[in-house]
């Protein structure tokens, strides 16, 4: 531990006390094994669990680097990426010498490769022709068109179709079990109800849905939309604009460039996650300007529209300094939300706010 996080002298000792001496046993029914010593591992739900394993798994970081990886890790979920690029020599062949050198590294430290959960995904702008593009070798059984990452289903075109499909009809499965207890709930009881099974799920990663179709967006919007009459017993015939002013919830849209913008004002603030902060850049101009005192981000080049609309690096800017200078020079961050919300409240419902 001492190597690879620099933890040492007591508080190195604190660790090993906590991992030493540690024992188990198995029960299966109402007959117990006897005490055996663990060599290996953590208790199981422990606090320090999750930490312990992600400093266990930090040689892999090396292996990924090694062989001109990026990887993303959370837990045991491990995420290897990289563009590929036949004309500069980066072939699929890196893949496949990286997962070799991980399995041998896994073997050796008592862990396994759960094969039956090891997917590979390539992202193009034609996603139907993945074979044409690229030769994918012993790694093409491990691939597919959708993959879930972390709860999102992502697919090779990034249109989130998949994704869209499984909220939905997660939601209104949930709204069908609701309709059956509404009459015993208050409206109090029925709004938080309904916000911890359904609203949540339009709110889980809700910043991927900037940059989607307006097609895929109203597809969301109709589950807001029955959602908001379901708890305010409105009339199906009825105009929704009002109901959800009242309500104070923000169409789907807007409430991923709400997220999106959340995460802008904390980079100002210094406190955005390293991978996101990377991506903006602070407008400087070349002579000293009014705009240099506005809080204003930089925004890219793009040469594509279509991918622009969906990057982070180019969408976040531009929705930043589309704000109001008020808004954008908030002197806290839940100051910020509500200025920012009452803000994409007008934009929304601007004939009702």
């Amino acid at each position: 531990m001492e190597r690879w996080v620099g933890i040492k002298g007591s508080a190195l000792d604190w660790f090993r006390s906590y991992l030493h001496n540690r024992t188990f046993y198995v029960k299966l029914g109402d007959v117990f094994s006897s005490w055996e010593g663990l060599r290996w591992g953590v208790p199981q739900g422990s606090i320090l669990g999750p930490l312990l394993f992600a400093i266990y798994l930090l040689p892999l970081g090396l292996i990924f680097s090694k062989h001109g990886l990026s990887f993303h890790l959370y837990a045991n979920d491990c995420q290897i990426y990289s563009p590929l690029c036949q004309e500069k020599g980066h072939s699929i062949q890196s893949f496949v010498s990286c997962i070799n050198e991980v399995k041998s590294w896994l073997m050796a430290n008592v862990l396994h490769l759960n094969e039956g959960k090891t997917e590979l995904i390539v992202f193009l702008p034609n996603s139907r022709n993945v074979g044409r593009y690229v030769d994918l070798g012993p790694l093409s059984p491990y691939s597919k068109p959708v993959v879930t990452s972390l709860g999102v289903k992502i697919d090779a075109g990034l249109k989130f179709d998949a994704h869209i499909n499984s909220v939905i009809r997660s939601s209104f499965f949930h709204l069908r079990r609701l309709a059956n207890i509404k009459p015993m709930l208050s409206r109090a009881h029925l709004e938080r109800v309904l916000h911890a099974f359904l609203i949540y799920r339009l709110n889980y990663c809700k910043s991927l849905y900037s940059g989607l179709c307006q097609s895929s967006l109203r597809r969301l919007q109709v589950v807001q939309k029955s959602a908001a009459k379901f708890l305010t017993r409105t009339r199906k015939r009825d105009h929704i604009s009002p109901v959800l002013t009242s309500l104070h919830w923000l169409p789907v849209c807007y409430r991923a460039q709400f997220k999106i913008l959340v995460f802008v004002y904390n980079f100002f603030q210094g406190g955005a996650a390293p991978y996101l902060a990377t991506l903006l850049n602070k407008h400087s101009p070349s002579h000293a300007l009014r705009s240099s005192e506005q809080g204003l981000l930089a925004v890219p080049r793009s040469r594509c529209h279509t991918c622009r609309d969906q990057a982070f690096s180019v969408l976040a800017p531009s929705l930043w300094n589309q704000l109001p200078h008020s808004v954008r020079l908030a002197p806290s961050l839940p100051v910020f939300k509500s200025h920012l919300k009452t803000h994409l409240l007008r934009l929304a419902f601007p004939e009702h706010v």
